[in-house]
């Protein structure tokens, strides 16, 4: 069964800036919480279209290997990165950036499978990723200049329990 997950974060800086951070896999570390010891594989990656990038992390103490490929690659406007190798059974991760009110908006929508289904997600997967991209919102803010706690920068939009299907975005 098919999951999505959809944030969006106000930034207080030019779209430029923001999509040059973007586009360095290293900056994956500086957004990513401790608790899951995440490690770039592959530095020095060049973000294009068919690039990969390796990396590990731990999960309650579990330890991962994943690789994504950047399937879609459009300068300043949005990227796609789709697991390979991982944690789970499908996962697409669709960045999106515009210019917006004096700053850039910066959208993620991630369609996901999890292997062990709905139970494993409620329990497990949905509670966690909420928690890490909480925190990869309040690092961006932080990167950028804005107070985190700002309710109305920082926000999970969506985590749509029973699925969605797969679309491309």
């Amino acid at each position: 069964m098919p999951f999505r997950l959809e944030t969006r974060l106000w930034l207080p800086a030019p779209l430029d800036p923001v999509f040059a951070f973007f586009a360095d896999p290293a900056n994956l570390e500086r957004i990513t919480p401790s608790f899951l010891h995440f490690r770039l594989l592959t530095p020095g990656v060049e973000m294009k279209r068919g690039a990969t990038v390796d990396y590990r992390l731990r999960l309650h103490g579990i330890p991962f290997r994943w690789q994504s490929e950047i399937t879609a690659w459009e300068p300043n406007v949005r990227f796609r990165d789709e697991q390979r190798r991982g944690p789970y059974k499908y996962w697409r991760h669709v960045h999106l950036f515009r210019e917006n009110a004096g700053g850039t908006l910066v959208e993620d929508g991630v369609e996901y499978e999890v292997p062990y289904g709905p139970v494993l997600h409620q329990w497990l997967v949905a509670p966690e990723l909420m928690r890490i991209f909480r925190y990869r919102q309040e690092a961006l803010a932080r990167v950028f200049g804005e107070d985190p706690r700002q309710p109305s920068k920082v926000a999970i939009l969506k985590l749509l329990m029973n699925g969605s299907g797969r679309r491309r975005a």
